[in-house]
């Protein structure tokens, strides 16, 4: 079994990372978005510079596990044999990368990544995606237009809930979750 997941926002917590290290820099929440340049009142260009500075920080190889993430990748994993791709859209930045890797195994152990696809700084996962068209493998996400698209390409597409997507219109063929026990219960 192979499962296709995001990682920001999916495995790890980089919204709560990102908010504190945005904090310490003097910035404030104005209002709840997905967009980061919504969410603190600043210019498209300037979010996209704060997004990639953070990404390229120490901070990227410490994130905490969101919510019981862990225990379900890890039961995935070791009950079914379960290895994950995780595709995500955080940089290619090398020491970024290896940080990136190494705090994956960190959370969720050395063997349950098969590979790790990073992207640049907020790209579209589709030609990412495209290798695994068709496959009807599970696909996580936590970006609407994302879930969306792996829906259309024959994924079994779930959709993370956050406060910042609950609004945002999904494909029918997408499954709204608040938690890797629901993918868990689900596919199982």
């Amino acid at each position: 079994m192979i499962i296709l997941t995001d990682v920001d926002g999916v495995l790890l917590s980089w919204l709560h990372s990102f908010e504190w290290w945005m904090k310490r820099k003097g910035y404030k929440k104005k209002e709840l978005s997905y967009y980061i340049d919504k969410q603190y009142g600043i210019s498209k260009k300037k979010a996209k510079v704060l997004v990639e500075h953070f990404c390229e920080s120490a901070a990227i190889g410490f994130l905490p596990p969101l919510r019981d993430a862990i225990k379900y990748v890890r039961k995935f994993h070791e009950e079914h044999g379960a290895v994950f791709h995780a595709i995500t859209s955080f940089g290619e930045e090398r020491y970024a990368m290896q940080l990136r890797e190494q705090n994956l195994k960190r959370v969720f152990g050395e063997n349950v990544f098969e590979r790790i696809h990073c992207l640049p700084c907020g790209a579209d996962k589709n030609e990412a995606l495209k290798r695994y068209q068709g496959s009807g493998w599970i696909w996580v996400e936590d970006k609407t237009e994302n879930a969306n698209l792996g829906a259309e390409m024959g994924l079994q597409s779930f959709l993370m809930s956050h406060q910042y997507n609950w609004n945002q219109p999904i494909d029918d063929r997408v499954t709204r979750v608040d938690t890797w026990k629901e993918i868990y219960e689900i596919t199982t």
